[in-house]
């Protein structure tokens, strides 16, 4: 899923073509050889070919992790660090990736990357995670990045038809950098997160599906989630995540927009207590 915010911080648009960095050493070889002079490679690198999107996916999952581990001591975040540290030979497409390393990182742990001033080549994350009407009722007064990882889950059930097996969960998360078997930096176990924290909050539902092999899981929403929020709001955070309309799945929007109307509707079947005689 590409997600698209409507805003960004400076670092997706600004963000310096080439220069500065060290690039990764190239592993071809070039014709005679590969002479050297005081340690350097002789030959001219190559111009790099295009990179398929699960190559571009994986360096954004890492650059994703590299700015919230550089974040935590909350000092701001050198372009030639980013270069050196991550991106290396993929300096050609450095606004892309910080692009869309911005993206995921408001969308799924609710930070937006800034350039801290025009033109410094320095970074900061800033907490995003102030209520909005889309999902107010989910994020809460405070928020937490968890918020935005839940959110994403409840969208991929409703979206897959209210029911969504386990593994594909797992196959969306992990091109967001976020895999069951790997320790978080944010989420923690994220494995426990989804399929304990949030089954015991009761956000969701848990449950294995019969003669499966291997044996696999589906989650579904819980009790909760249909207290706190709706299809409705759901379906218009994927739209922003999408920057699409919810009307551009009508299935979903036809869903959702019953439940909607069925909300509104008054509640019959409670009998409104009957007043005393007077005597």
């Amino acid at each position: 899923m590409s997600l698209k915010p409507k805003s960004r911080g400076r670092a997706g648009v600004q963000a310096e073509r080439g220069g500065g960095g060290e690039e990764a050493p190239s592993t071809s070889r070039g014709p005679g050889g590969a002479a050297s002079q005081g340690g350097r490679r002789a030959e001219a690198p190559s111009a790099p070919g295009p990179r398929s999107q699960k190559q571009l996916e994986l360096k954004v999952a890492e650059l994703v992790q590299f700015l919230l581990i550089k974040d935590q001591r909350k000092i701001p975040i050198r372009r030639t660090d980013i270069l050196r540290h991550v991106v290396g030979d993929y300096k050609d497409v450095l606004p892309e990736l910080l692009r869309r390393a911005a993206e995921r990182l408001e969308y799924v742990f609710g930070y937006r990357l800034v350039e801290l001033e025009p033109r410094s080549n320095t970074y900061i994350l800033v907490n995003t995670l102030e209520p909005v009407e889309e999902d107010a009722e989910m994020r809460g007064d405070q928020g937490t990045p968890t918020t935005g990882l839940l959110m994403i889950v409840l969208g991929l059930i409703f979206m897959k038809g209210n029911s969504i097996k386990e593994t594909e969960v797992w196959d969306f998360l992990r091109r967001l950098g976020v895999h069951p078997t790997k320790k978080h930096l944010i989420f923690g176990d994220p494995k426990k997160l989804i399929t304990e924290d949030f089954v015991r909050q009761r956000y969701l539902e848990y449950r294995r599906i019969p003669h499966t092999d291997p044996v696999d899981y589906e989650l579904q929403w819980g009790p909760r989630t249909n207290l706190e929020t709706s299809k409705m709001k759901v379906l218009k955070f994927v739209a922003k995540v999408h920057n699409q309309d919810p009307k551009d799945w009508p299935a979903q929007y036809c869903e959702a927009l019953a439940e909607e109307e069925a909300r509104a509707r008054p509640q019959t079947g409670v009998a409104a207590p009957t007043p005393a005689p007077s005597s």
